[in-house]
């Protein structure tokens, strides 16, 4: 039985194949020729083949208790329909006139006045998204792939081996010719400093926020929280006090600095946000989401680490967001869900994604090649858990109607369409591979991936900023209309897969510190 069990198992891993062109052979009998070799890799698992139950009960784990007030609010609210009902029908016109009873009316505003001051304090307020911003670098920064190729020869960091991995990368990866990198990462002969980060890291932080501060009209001294997360550069003073001290926020703002979160850190401040103001209503809560390319740039010779040379680029995004009531009504988004999933636990996928040193004591991010296997496993588990708080009931009843009764060897379990629960997908921008492999196992269509292909193309993986150039792209096209549903999707180190919805709650014309506004006009 073990044996058998190991096979069924072996055939279910699903393997993709890459032919590598590994150059010309210097010497022996094949010498001039060119050598390939066949690299076969396990592919992102067909995880919407099988749906593991414990995700899903987890799934409504989550939907009782963040949403359990009000199935306890709904017999005391029932009880209020019935004592109306019966209010109703011995209260007269009379009632209101100057003949009828003061006590009564007094009685019935004093009911009133009860409900409404149960409803405002027992309710938990909303997470409004009052605006955000994505910073453009300057253009002096912007960097074609093959620039990038000349500016790492002549930095004289890199072996032939290591510029043609990097070359072939490049041509694969979905990225463009107009991403931004800064150019120190380049200069032959200079060590990389703390100071070169720091730079980095004020120019776009800094940027972002400016551009937030005059969309909103929201004054500094107005930020009652401040959370800034950077995966890889940690510094002290924080980053989050950089912010503090260059815009001369309040003395006694709550300021939180994340860091070693990788790319999943962003959604991850938006849940600390959003508990914060829960603890402190009537709040705003700035976000600052970015990483410092200047701090995970690798200049060596081993290959998992020259992945992240190929894929990120400069940015940075900044999320105002308020759980004032009043803010509803110029708010452009409402949170609905998030769910975090945290893979941690396994060691494979603890390890998948380090910063560490190599042989030659060169720091880098070393990121595993079996990271896409790792990461579906985590979007299974997270989109599994989500369905439940996102699906339409009639989806739900159906996946248990077929997972109940619909059993057999021969048929697949039905597989819920997670399209009817969004209008729109902006899955992180990491690489083409991974979001090709994603389309097809979400099936998702050409235009829910536009965002993230999109994103990936101009900007590069801009790290936890990347789904917020994504959702800008959507707006400044004009897709995000009143009632739409956005569902932001990240992976990090650790390993992680996070998720978060946003519900549109007017219709989202194009804004004009849009970082996409020139390549939309360009297009039209």
């Amino acid at each position: 039985m073990p044996a058998m069990e190991r096979s069924l198992q072996e055939e279910e891993v699903s393997y993709s194949a890459e032919i590598v062109n590994q150059g010309v052979e210097d010497s022996g009998p094949y010498a001039g020729s060119l050598n390939f070799s066949v690299r076969v890799r396990r592919a992102l698992p067909d995880f919407l083949s099988s749906v593991n139950l414990k995700y899903v009960k987890l799934g409504y784990h989550y939907l009782i208790g963040h949403h359990g007030f009000y199935f306890i609010a709904a017999a005391p609210a029932a009880l209020c329909a019935i004592l109306f009902a019966e209010l109703g029908k011995q209260i007269t016109w009379q009632c209101y006139s100057l003949q009828g009873s003061i006590p009564d009316l007094l009685y019935l505003v004093l009911l009133l006045g009860l409900l409404l001051y149960a409803y405002l304090g027992f309710t938990p307020p909303s997470t409004y998204l009052i605006d955000y911003t994505c910073f453009r670098p300057p253009d002096e920064f912007k960097t074609s792939k093959e620039e990038f190729m000349e500016l790492a020869r002549k930095s004289g960091r890199f072996s032939d081996r290591a510029l043609n991995f990097q070359q072939g990368v490049l041509k694969r990866s979905g990225i463009g010719d107009e991403t931004y990198l800064p150019r120190t990462i380049f200069r032959p002969g200079h060590k990389i400093t703390l100071k070169d980060g720091r730079e980095e890291a004020g120019l776009v932080m800094f940027g972002a926020v400016n551009e937030l501060l005059a969309a909103t009209k929201v004054r500094p001294k107005d930020i009652d929280i401040l959370i800034v997360n950077c995966g890889v550069l940690n510094t002290t003073p924080s980053l989050s006090a950089m912010v503090i001290n260059h815009f001369k926020l309040r003395q006694d703002i709550h300021s939180f600095n994340i860091g070693g979160m990788g790319c999943a850190a962003g959604v991850i401040a938006i849940d600390l946000a959003r508990d914060l103001l829960n603890v402190h209503p009537g709040r705003y809560a700035l976000v600052v989401s970015t990483e410092v390319i200047t701090y995970t740039w690798y200049g060596g010779d081993n290959l998992d680490m020259l992945l992240p040379n190929c894929f990120f680029r400069m940015g940075a995004a900044a999320i105002l967001l308020s759980s004032r009531r009043l803010d509803r009504w110029r708010a452009k988004y409402v949170l609905k869900q998030l769910v975090r999933t945290h893979k941690g636990m396994d060691d494979r996928s603890y390890k998948s994604i380090r910063l560490k040193e190599d042989a030659q004591g060169t720091q880098g991010l070393s990121v595993n090649k079996d990271i896409i296997e790792i990461g579906g496993d985590a979007l299974k588990a997270n989109i599994t858990t989500l369905g439940p708080l996102v699906l339409p009931v009639s989806e739900q009843i159906h996946f248990f109607n077929n997972f109940l009764f619909g059993k057999s060897n021969t048929s697949k379990p039905y597989i819920p369409n997670y399209k009817l629960a969004f209008e729109h997908v902006c899955v992180l921008a990491t690489s083409k591979k991974v979001l090709d492999e994603i389309q097809k196992n979400l099936n998702l269509t050409e235009e829910y991936m536009e965002p993230s292909r999109e994103t990936l193309r101009r900007f590069g993986n801009t790290s936890s900023s990347s789904v917020w150039y994504e959702l800008a792209y959507l707006e400044a096209i004009s897709k995000v209309r009143k009632g739409d549903r956005i569902w932001q999707i990240s992976f990090g180190s650790g390993f992680k897969c996070n998720s978060v919805v946003w519900k549109a709650l007017r219709n989202i014309h194009p804004p004009p510190h849009s970082p996409w506004i020139e390549n939309v006009r360009t297009q039209t």
